[in-house]
């Protein structure tokens, strides 16, 4: 089914919490992503997209690693990433707004740029100053979890653990200024699991996401609108002058018609 815009409005949310562990100088970051993946999986079956299970299961990490990444991080932020393995050719993209509660990711595996290693490329916007870039190289064995500590470690250029304390859940732990490294580095997810038991943790926050893009047709066009006259008799070259498009952050697919394009074009010159 396309087009459906209530579809992404009923999406339910989930609720992030953010402690301060005591004595250890640590943020830990913790959510219960099953609602998210419910309606992940929604996602894909309205707009017909079929991600083999290993790759579907990248994305449902990285959605997790995303969330934990910006409920951490100024409410003023987004971020994007985009994870490419370069075996077997594959890209994974993610990214999530704190003002707006909401993200959303999508598998490339047709068009991969191919290379001998595996990169992971991050984009951060705040409310001020420039968009900071930044690119970083991760190791064959590393799945997405490992790929973000890495890019944690080398552009971050402060320490980030995750940790599964249950199937959909997940937990981030970052080292503030004057952690205990030693009690840091010794963390491992049956530690995390017994966290509150052991150690006295103060929440701080919480904050609340969804999986929702929030595309539209009335995104779609404009993109549509800025391709040639050859191009766009090509795209409307069916005998109902009819086309598919799909979204490139979230992979929705559109139903497009020269005449709602038509009618577009004339709505943006009154």
């Amino acid at each position: 089914m396309l087009n459906d815009p209530e579809k992404e409005s009923e999406n339910t949310p989930v609720e992030i919490r953010c402690y301060f562990v005591r004595a250890r100088n640590a943020l830990a970051v913790r959510g219960q992503f099953e609602a998210l993946y419910m309606d992940l999986y929604l996602h894909l079956m309205q707009h017909r997209l079929q991600p083999e299970e290993a790759d579907c299961e990248r994305l449902k990490e990285a959605l997790a690693a995303m969330t934990l990444h910006l409920a951490s991080r100024p409410r003023a932020e987004t971020a994007a990433w985009t994870v490419n393995f370069h075996e077997p050719g594959l890209n994974l993209f993610v990214t999530g707004s704190n003002p707006l509660g909401n993200l959303t990711g999508r598998v490339f595996t047709e068009g991969v740029k191919r290379t001998d290693r595996n990169l992971f490329f991050s984009q951060v916007t705040g409310d001020r100053g420039p968009q900071r870039r930044s690119t970083v190289e991760f190791g064959d064995d590393e799945g997405i979890f490992e790929a973000v500590e890495t890019y944690y470690r080398m552009s971050e250029q402060r320490p980030a653990r995750y940790f599964r304390h249950g199937a959909e859940d997940f937990v981030m732990i970052t080292a503030q200024p004057d952690c205990d490294m030693p009690w840091f580095l010794t963390l491992d997810d049956e530690i995390v699991r017994h966290l509150d038991e052991t150690e006295e943790l103060s929440l701080l926050e919480t904050r609340v996401f969804r999986f929702d893009c929030g595309c539209d047709l009335d995104r779609i066009y404009p993109v549509i609108a800025r391709l040639s006259r050859e191009a766009l008799a090509e795209v409307f070259s069916g005998d109902d002058e009819t086309a598919e498009a799909s979204c490139p952050r979230c992979g929705a697919r559109y139903a497009l018609s020269r005449g709602g394009f038509e009618a577009f074009l004339k709505k943006g010159r009154a």
